[in-house]
């Protein structure tokens, strides 16, 4: 009687809750409901919902393929994880959902991100009556991961949107290789952890190698990366092991460069941007111990956008193989050190080649001189 009681009770209560779960799943709207009719291009709204707040046309329109490559639908992100107040859809209705949405509060989720936006100088845009958003900058449906893009795709796609460089930069020297090389971030959130990344670029086809391509062409998968070139095994690659890698390629036909970005690591302290707080002092990047350089990491990107990193030593940034990236007295060139020295060795020897003939050869001078007279 027990053994049945305690059987019935079980069963009980998993009727209970498969009843509770049920509905739920029965009524969770699905993505492609979503796209049934904001994959139509002509799909749009009048709204207000911008930074200055007037009345535009907005288009409704989603790409499809697009989203499926974003962060969020990597991550099983769906339409209504974001667009919570859609419950169900009424199809008997002309738009099957309320019109007027909530605003997507991207701080449900991403809680430190919005702990430091509250006191950035982006939210005190809010003041002047400009409605600042996180999709402001970071775009609605298409948020990609940003960890392996190149330092124009993380400016274009963000800063420059609202913000044109050369407006209040004046008294930056070398604009155009900064603006290239180094992104935004790095100087206009100061507490941000920063790293170098180093990408591989093809001479001969003028385009960066993904990590896949890269890869193949080795014949080698990312586990056996750092232990093909890694030979002493301490997971950094040194000045010796990263020729190796440049030879190897080489023997592939490769011929390649590095190209070195220095970028801001994905960190919530990014949105600590502050009027007045940017760097401007040249030396915290152009000097000889500059903490700037401490992470130096090989990049390979995958197709979704993820990347794999691979430890490099600091002096990788001397070799000749990375282009663009010359510091006065952040990094040194070793081959250009070895000319100057040998142009300066040079000029000494030839000197005191010179003092050496003319002094051997002064008693042949002076009897010529007397046979003269």
């Amino acid at each position: 009687m027990k053994k049945m009681t305690r059987c019935t009770l079980r069963c009980g209560l998993y009727i209970v809750l498969i009843c509770c779960i049920w509905p739920f799943t029965l009524w969770a709207v699905e993505n492609s409901e979503c796209f049934d009719c904001h994959s139509d291009e002509s799909l749009t709204k009048e709204s207000t919902s911008n930074i200055l707040q007037v009345e535009i046309t907005e288009s409704l329109y989603v790409d499809e393929e697009k989203f499926n490559h974003s962060i969020h639908n990597l991550n099983d992100i769906t339409c209504v994880d974001c667009h919570s107040d859609i419950e169900e859809l009424n199809y008997d209705e002309e738009v099957p959902h309320a019109i007027y949405l909530q605003a997507v509060v991207c701080a449900s989720c991403h809680e430190e991100s919005g702990e430091e936006f509250k006191s950035s100088v982006h939210m005190e845009m809010r003041n002047k009556g400009i409605t600042m958003t996180c999709y402001a900058c970071h775009g609605y449906h298409y948020v990609h991961q940003i960890e392996g893009a190149s330092v124009a795709e993380r400016t274009n796609s963000v800063c420059l949107k609202c913000h044109n460089p050369y407006q209040y930069h004046e008294w930056l020297p070398a604009g155009d290789s900064h603006f290239a090389f180094v992104e935004c971030v790095v100087c206009h959130a100061p507490d941000v952890p920063r790293h170098i990344n180093l990408r591989f670029f093809d001479l001969v086809t003028n385009k960066f190698y993904n990590g896949d391509d890269l890869l193949k062409i080795l014949g080698i998968d990312y586990d056996e990366f750092m232990p093909t070139f890694d030979k002493n095994k301490d997971e950094i690659i040194n000045s010796g092991e990263f020729d190796d890698l440049v030879l190897m390629l080489k023997h592939k036909k490769i011929r390649t460069i590095f190209h070195a970005e220095l970028v801001a690591d994905v960190d919530s302290i990014a949105h600590q941007i502050h009027r007045g707080s940017a760097q401007k002092t040249c030396g915290n990047c152009h000097a000889a111990d500059s903490p700037y350089f401490n992470a130096v990491s090989i990049l390979l990107t995958m197709d979704d956008g993820t990347v794999e990193r691979y430890n490099v030593e600091r002096s990788v940034l001397e070799s000749y193989h990375v282009n663009h990236f010359y510091l006065l007295g952040g990094t040194r060139i070793k081959l250009l050190d070895k000319l100057g020295l040998l142009i300066i060795v040079g000029g000494v020897c030839g000197a005191f080649g010179h003092l050496s003939v003319r002094l051997l050869t002064r008693p042949i001078r002076r009897r010529r001189e007397e046979n003269d007279k």
